[in-house]
């Protein structure tokens, strides 16, 4: 099974796929970056075409995505679900089983603590795929963590439902 894990954004979006057979085997992951200075719609058509070659490049099975939270800081909780938006989009047009996590559900997958620290996420994305080093930026860390939780969830080593609802 392949897994495509989505860390939402529209400046920067994380990505990764991860292979969950025999072992785990990181295909690959990064961010999607888009201009600034690029119009609102025309970032996300960037995106979402970013996505579409992804998807064909790997064909991964799922998305697993993080979800949107409450963010106090109002237009940027909007840019993060446009983009996740994209992502939905681009996964419903390839088929793609839908998987949302919520930030603490990611942390407590990855760490055992819904409230660690990204230093604690990334030092636990990197020991549990055994990388070199630390996957940057921590929006690529960040999706990398999201595909584990996911695959954690369906092995049932997280206290986490497949729909990405707690128990």
């Amino acid at each position: 099974m392949i897994v495509l894990g989505i860390d939402p954004g529209t400046a920067i979006m994380g990505y990764s796929f991860l292979e969950f057979s025999q072992q785990t085997t990181v295909l690959d992951y990064g961010v999607l970056r888009t201009p600034a200075n690029l119009e609102p719609h025309l970032r996300l058509n960037q995106l979402y075409d970013s996505l579409e070659q992804l998807i064909a490049t790997y064909r991964p099975d799922c998305l697993a995505i993080e979800s949107l939270f409450f963010n106090k800081n109002v237009k940027t909780a909007l840019s993060v679900g446009e983009a996740r938006g994209v992502a939905l989009l681009a996964a419903a047009r390839n088929g793609l089983a839908v998987y949302e996590y919520t930030p603490l559900q990611v942390k407590l997958a990855v760490t055992g603590q819904g409230r660690a620290a990204k230093e604690q996420v990334g030092y636990m994305v990197k020991a549990l795929l055994k990388l070199k080093s630390i996957p940057t930026p921590d929006d690529a860390c960040d999706a990398l963590a999201v595909a584990l939780c996911h695959q954690y969830a369906n092995q049932g080593l997280a206290l986490i439902s497949k729909e990405g609802k707690g128990r």
